[in-house]
C-alpha cells in the first residue's frame, strides 16, 4: 500500500479548521463529538490526511460559526496557482502560519474576554498603530 502525500488544499482546510476550533477554545474531542467522529478523524481532517467532504464541511461551518468560505480563506499561492504573495499597496501579506502560533491565539483569546467594547476598539486601534509604526521605523521583518 502506497502512502500518498495529502493535497495542499486539504492540508489547507484542515488547517483551517484547526484555526478556529483552537480560536474557540473547542478540543478535537468536543469537535469530534458534536459531528459524531473520534477526535483521530479530526486529527486526520486537520493534518489534511482526510478529505473534508462538502456536507461535513458545512456542518463545521455551523459548529464552528464560521462561514464555509473560511475554510479558504488566506490560501497560499502555491495552493491556488496564483502567482501574488504581495497584499494591495505591495506589502508581504500577513503568513497563514502565524495565525495558529499560541501567542496569537493567546492574545485573540484574552481580546474577547474584554466586554467593554469600547476599550476593546481602543485596544485595537492601539495595536494597529503600533504595528504600522514598527513597519515605517524598522521596515517589514521577515
Amino acid at each position: 500500500m502506497v502512502k500518498s502525500t495529502p493535497e495542499p488544499v486539504d492540508v489547507h482546510v484542515g488547517s483551517r479548521v484547526r484555526l478556529r476550533r483552537t480560536l474557540l477554545g473547542m478540543s478535537q474531542d468536543k469537535l469530534g463529538k458534536a459531528l459524531s467522529l473520534t477526535f483521530q478523524q479530526i486529527q486526520k481532517y486537520e493534518r489534511g490526511a482526510n478529505r473534508i467532504g462538502s456536507s461535513r464541511l458545512y456542518q463545521l461551518s455551523q459548529i464552528l460559526d464560521v462561514p464555509v468560505s473560511f475554510f479558504f480563506d488566506d490560501m497560499p499561492a502555491e495552493v491556488t496557482g496564483k502567482s501574488s504573495g504581495m497584499s494591495e499597496g505591495g506589502k508581504q501579506s500577513f503568513e497563514v502560519g502565524q495565525l495558529s502560533r499560541r501567542e496569537t491565539l493567546e492574545l485573540v483569546r484574552a481580546y474577547y474576554k474584554i466586554k467593554d467594547p469600547a476599550v476593546r476598539k481602543k485596544l485595537f486601534e492601539m495595536v494597529k498603530a503600533l504595528g504600522n509604526s514598527a513597519l515605517t521605523v524598522e521596515g517589514p521583518s521577515a
